[in-house]
């Protein structure tokens, strides 16, 4: 059975907006990016309470927190991201989320990525001692312009890296963006670490976002091997209709039901079970 969830500060910034849509779609869970316009992990204690609340009197619970750990430059820091880290780790214990989204670094503008492998594993590998233990995992997104882009640089971070706490999320559409078949060139390396699915479709042509199902992210071959070998975990909505950026992206109601429907419509067809 596939849980759906999906990114709901797409559908609005206002709480009770958001979770309308959702409990009208019948989703029982979500994943917490932002509210009300600010970043998750920059909430107060209050509005962290005001969003336990709003969430539970919804019936609804969290998959994920979408945190942009690990979108800093290669260049920055590192120190103060893993007390950032250690934030998001609460934060997730706070809503009972089991995965933490995170990132492998922005690559400075036209530099080889492979130049600074060393250096994203050893950062990698420190997100993920903080995570060991605390009953969170998480799981890198492949996204465009970081070292984690493309199947073989997303196969290396977790291999080098080798810890139960760092597993990976799949999106077509960023793969599409890096000009990557999906399914073709990254299924048969990633798919026995992938544990969570994030669902948008994009177009080769000029990298635009469209339903699932419309572009070239081979989507519905991506389905259809998840099902067949087993997948059985959360797939979420991160429609990106309206625009995208470095830190997210917005699509509105509306846009957000066209996402659903047609995902759901693709599992439908593959007749996977989902709630």
């Amino acid at each position: 059975m596939w849980q759906l969830s999906g990114f709901i500060d797409e559908i609005s910034p206002d709480l009770a907006e958001q979770l309308a849509l959702v409990t009208e779609l019948g989703l029982g869970f979500v994943e917490l990016r932002s509210v009300w316009d600010v970043n998750v992990l920059d909430l107060d204690a209050a509005q962290l309470e005001r969003v336990r609340r709003g969430l539970a009197d919804a019936g609804v619970r969290v998959s994920s927190i979408g945190s942009p750990i690990g979108k800093i430059p290669i260049t920055d820091d590192n120190g103060p991201h893993l007390d950032r880290l250690r934030h998001a780790l609460a934060v997730a214990r706070f809503f009972d989320a089991p995965f933490v989204r995170v990132f492998s670094y922005f690559m400075p503008a036209d530099a080889d990525p492979d130049a600074y492998r060393d250096e994203v594993v050893t950062r990698m590998r420190a997100l993920a001692s903080v995570a060991e233990g605390s009953g969170v995992t998480l799981i890198h997104e492949n996204e465009k312009e970081i070292f984690g882009d493309v199947p073989r640089r997303c196969l290396e971070i977790v291999e080098s890296v080798s810890s139960p706490a760092l597993k990976l999320t799949w999106d077509n559409a960023n793969f599409v963006q890096c000009g990557v078949r999906p399914f073709t060139d990254g299924y048969p390396l990633l798919a026995p670490h992938v544990a969570y699915l994030q669902v948008k479709d994009a177009v080769f042509a000029d990298g635009s976002v469209v339903p699932a199902g419309e572009g070239d992210g081979e989507l519905r071959e991506t389905v259809r091997a998840f099902a067949a070998d087993g997948f059985d975990g959360f797939v979420s909505l991160e429609p990106h209709l309206g625009y995208g950026h470095s830190l997210g992206g917005f699509s509105g109601p509306e846009n957000w039901r066209r996402a659903h429907a047609a995902f759901t419509r693709i599992l439908a067809e593959e007749g996977v079970e989902y709630e």
